[in-house]
């Protein structure tokens, strides 16, 4: 899930100044729409729900502003944030360079292109 979030975050922060407000918004509401739907379907009660979900929503918010200035700190500093959302001992240059290059995906391809079949559900 936190890859999931790592990647829905750098999704928002590239595309916040390109497309419209109205779109990031709906596009984030599906997507915490669907993990909710998934956290019903694997069999939690509301209450659990509503707990998982404020957990789940409180980690993206921390990601999110974590990876704010993504863009003026060094590789170094991108894979202590790493570490300290993962917390595995796994080679973070690699995650590092993994989101690095997914953040050239983003910048290459537009929103709309991104997201035309989700939008439109």
């Amino acid at each position: 899930m936190i890859i999931f979030f790592f990647h829905l975050a750098f999704l928002l922060k590239e595309y916040k100044n390109i497309e419209s407000k109205q779109n990031l918004q709906n596009f984030f509401d599906y997507s915490i729409k669907q993990i909710e739907l998934s956290i019903r379907e694997i069999g939690y009660g509301d209450a659990s729900i509503n707990k998982k979900m404020k957990d789940y929503i409180n980690l993206l918010f921390a990601i999110i502003d974590k990876i704010e200035s993504w863009d003026i700190i060094n590789n170094e500093q991108k894979s202590e944030i790493l570490k300290n959302f993962i917390g595995h001992s796994l080679n973070f240059k690699k995650y590092t360079e993994y989101f690095e290059k997914y953040r050239n995906y983003l910048r290459n391809n537009t929103f709309n292109n991104l997201t035309k079949d989700i939008l439109n559900l």
